[in-house]
This record gives C-alpha cells, sequence and structure tokens, in this order.
C-alpha cells in the first residue's frame, strides 16, 4: 500500500525529505508480546552479552540519591578520567549521549548545504542520516571486500568534501584496516578536511597491526576520533560515548553539544567501568569463545560469512533476508537483517554467550532445512 504524503514535508528542512529513520533492532519485549513467547534470545543490537560491569551497576545505584539534580554538564570528573586513559588533555574530549551524538555533532559543525560526506559502501548508517540532515551532498565510495576501499576514498576527496567517515572495525561488516594503511590515508588528507575514525568496537579487536587512532591526534588536527560505552563496557541503554579531537575541533562540537547531554547514572557508570579492566577482559574472552562457536556453526552448516574483528558476524545466507529473518522471530531468535546497507542476503549476528549462540544456530539449521 502506497504510504500518504507528509503535509508537513514542505516545512521541513531541504535534507529532511529523503530521510528513513533509523530501524534498531527489535525488542525482547516486542517479539514475546507479538508471538507470545517468554525465552527468546536477542543477537540483534551488538550489545554485551555478561551485561555491565558490578562497579557500574554499584556507582548507579549509588547515584540514585540524587536524581533530581542536573548532571555536571560538563562531566569534569568522567572527561578527567578519560583524559588519563588517553593521555590526553580534557579540552581535547566531547561527551555525547552515546558516540552517535557526537557523530552528529561532527554532522552539524563540519557539513552544511554545498559540502560533501564521504564514507564507504556498507557504513554504519548514522553516517548518511546526521550528513543528510543538514543538507550535505553524500560521497558513496565502493566497498573493498565489503570493508573500506582507501583508495578508492581518496579518490573522491574534493574542493567540496567537509567530512570523511571511517568505522575501524567497521559495523555491520566487521571488516577493519591496519595502522599503516590507514593512518597513510589521514595523513594524505588535506587539513581543511575532517576526518573522523569510529572505535566503537575497539576493545573487542586482538589483531596484530590494528591501531589506535587516538594516538595520531598531535599529528593530525583533523582528526576525530570516537569511542563508545555501549558495546564493551555494557552500558548501551545509558548513552555515553565521547569524542577526542584536536582542543579548537572539540570546542567547536561543544558549541553545539546539549546541556547536560548525558545524564548523571551514565557518567558515574562509564568512570566506574573505566577502572574494571577485569569485566573487559572477561568480555572479550567470551566475545573470542562465542564468536570460534558461531563461525564453527555457519561453516557445517555450509554458510559463507565476512570474518570479523568485532562482536557480531554477518552471514550470507544466499537468498533474501525477510523470510529467514521472520522465520527465526518465530523460533525466538531475533538478528538483524542488513538490507538496508546494501546487503539484501545478509543477517548479522551479535555474539553470545554459549547457550544463545547454540539455540540460534540450532533455530538457523531448522529454518534453512
Amino acid at each position: 500500500m502506497e504510504q500518504p504524503t507528509n503535509r508537513f514535508l514542505p516545512l521541513a528542512a531541504p535534507g529532511i525529505a529523503n530521510l528513513k529513520p533509523y530501524i534498531p533492532g527489535k525488542p525482547v519485549s516486542e517479539l514475546e508480546r507479538e508471538l507470545g513467547i517468554a525465552d527468546s534470545v536477542k543477537l540483534a543490537s551488538n550489545e554485551n552479552p555478561l551485561g555491565c560491569s558490578e562497579r557500574a551497576q554499584e556507582a548507579v545505584r549509588a547515584g540514585l540519591a540524587e536524581v533530581a539534580r542536573y548532571p555536571d554538564g560538563g562531566g569534569f570528573a568522567l572527561r578527567n578520567a578519560l583524559a588519563g586513559k588517553h593521555n590526553v588533555d580534557p579540552a581535547c574530549i566531547t561527551l555525547g549521549n552515546g558516540s552517535n551524538d557526537v557523530l552528529d555533532m561532527i554532522a552539524r559543525v563540519f557539513l552544511a548545504p554545498g559540502r560533501e560526506s564521504l564514507f564507504s559502501q556498507h557504513a554504519f548508517a548514522v553516517y548518511p542520516i546526521s550528513s543528510q540532515a543538514v543538507g550535505a551532498t553524500l560521497r558513496i565510495a565502493p566497498a573493498r571486500d565489503y570493508g573500506h576501499d582507501l583508495e578508492a576514498m581518496m579518490n573522491l576527496v574534493g574542493e567540496t568534501t567537509g567530512v570523511v567517515w571511517i568505522a575501524n572495525p567497521n559495523n555491520p561488516t566487521g571488516t577493519w584496516l591496519d595502522g599503516g594503511e590507514l593512518e597513510g590515508f589521514v595523513a594524505g588528507l588535506p587539513e581543511r578536511v575532517i576526518v573522523v575514525v569510529d572505535e566503537a568496537y575497539t576493545e573487542y579487536v586482538d589483531e596484530p597491526g590494528y591501531p589506535d587512532a587516538s594516538r595520531w591526534l598531535d599529528r593530525y588536527p583533523n582528526l576525530i576520533v570516537t569511542r563508545t560505552f555501549s558495546k564493551a563496557y555494557g552500558l548501551a541503554s545509558l548513552r555515553v560515548g565521547y569524542g577526542l579531537s584536536h582542543p579548537d575541533v572539540a570546542d567547536l562540537l561543544n558549541r553545539v553539544r546539549q546541556p547536560f547531554n548525558v545524564n548523571s547514572m551514565a557518567l558515574a557508570a562509564a568512570g566506574a567501568a573505566l577502572g574494571d579492566q577485569a569485566f573487559i577482559e572477561r568480555s572479550v574472552a567470551v566475545n573470542r569463545d562465542g564468536m570460534a562457536q558461531l563461525t564453527a556453526g555457519f561453516e557445517r552448516l555450509g554458510l559463507d560469512y565476512i570474518p570479523s574483528v568485532g562482536n557480531f558476524v554477518t552471514i550470507d545466507l544466499g537468498r533474501p533476508v525477510g523470510p529467514v529473518d521472520q522465520a527465526l522471530l518465530r523460533e525466538g531468535c531475533i538478528a538483524r537483517p542488513v538490507a538496508n546497507y546494501g546487503l539484501p542476503n545478509h543477517l548479522r549476528v551479535t555474539v553470545g554467550l554459549a547457550e544463545e549462540n547454540r539455540r540460534f544456530l540450532q533455530a538457523l539449521e531448522r529454518v534453512l532445512a
């Protein structure tokens, strides 16, 4: 059925007309309500199956007595903790309501009508959404082996390029760039072009040559590195992330940052989570074992998959993903179709606990049979 035209569309900013809302993974409560089941498995949103650190939970509980007070709008304690972690001045840090918030600030500050936003095919959906919302022109470089083709991206850089976005590793494909290749690309960009390296999944990566781009900030003042507490730290519902950049860049981002954009519970939990390296190590170990379990299962089922260094893996079903996804939902398994990323036959699966992975693989085998 054809959707009715929005009567207020003529009043919206020009970039809004062709935008499609970001569609998150289906919540467990919604699926169970729809299908009348009570033990579903959610492997759709790249969440940490261990939850979050007990230290983070304790910090939230301790902060409940002050929920009537506004949070620290400058995030003093968390910014200083992050400055220590990354060996930078606190003036280099921009806090966000999740790293998505920081990405949106970047678009609002450095993109506008007449400027171009450059990213890869199969790149994170927020890059085009935030760029188009401010009226920028989208330039999409074709992917190479599902990942970033930096040569193709460099060839698209022009006089009106405002921001180049790179996710390392990339979501939803899990592909990654080594340090030499990526730094060479950053070094080759004109300083007038802002380059964003989105490292949302960096804690999970254990590959020789994988870089920490925040160590390059002194060399490249046009570089912004974004991080999040939503993935390995397990604080997805609290929404807290941050950007690392030259102080002059951070100054501009903080001019558009909304007051109190990070709530008190998020500030406290993130600060506590930073100090619990044992939890991160356990999360990485669970992810490593779960990734091996899932990929061995896909190979047994004869399914191709994109090798991933994140906490998810994307499989090629060899057929349109929609019917398979719906059948999996009826089995009580929530994964993430990624047709909206130009991958119509692919399904992204978050690495879960061993029992969750086993249930998903059994359900997938039944559905494909």
